[in-house]
């Protein structure tokens, strides 16, 4: 069992917390392109509620990468791998896991999930992944999605919070450059 507490950045760490509110799909495309544009290795975790939009960010996510076809939902199989090829030659190994579905947290030692997690330059994003506390590694970056009604508007918005852990900010990460 991991301590999150000492794994995550404090919030008066802009570089290390950032919070931002999309109005849009379109908002949405762009932040997964940012988040692309970072030099993530590691894990990371999007949290929220059913419908909150974290396969939609996944999606969009992969497709900034560089991933061309269909982007499949976990739901089922847990986990959908990507090899992805970089601008630069390198392929990139990217696993989508929905985590959503699991009756126990060993059953990803059955799929070698921990395998996934040992990949040089890999990204392995997790929704759900709070399903598997204490079994999986502190990730380097949490998103949590929060489904709110716009005061001015009353259509929904997404409050997306990004936290980055002490595994994150090590690798010199900055969520400050993120803006929608």
């Amino acid at each position: 069992m991991h301590n999150d507490n000492a794994q995550i950045a404090t919030d008066t760490d802009s570089k290390a917390v950032h919070t931002l509110t999309l109005y849009s799909e379109d908002d949405t495309q762009a932040l997964a392109q940012q988040l692309a544009a970072l030099p993530l290795t590691g894990s990371v975790w999007l949290a929220g509620d059913l419908g909150a939009g974290k396969t939609t960010l996944t999606r969009y996510w992969l497709q900034a990468l560089g991933h061309k076809g269909a982007v499949k939902s976990p739901t089922y199989t847990l986990v959908e791998p990507y090899r992805i090829e970089q601008g630069n030659g390198i392929t990139k190994p990217v696993y989508h896991a929905d985590l959503y579905r699991l009756q126990d947290p060993e059953e990803l030692s059955f799929i070698g999930f921990d395998e996934y997690l040992d990949e040089p330059n890999v990204l392995v994003i997790i929704e759900w992944a709070s399903r598997a506390d204490g079994y999986l590694p502190v990730p380097d970056l949490f998103v949590d999605i929060t489904q709110k009604a716009n005061s001015d508007d009353g259509k929904e918005v997404r409050q997306i919070e990004l936290r980055l852990s002490k595994t994150g900010q090590a690798q010199g990460l900055d969520l400050s450059i993120l803006n929608i």
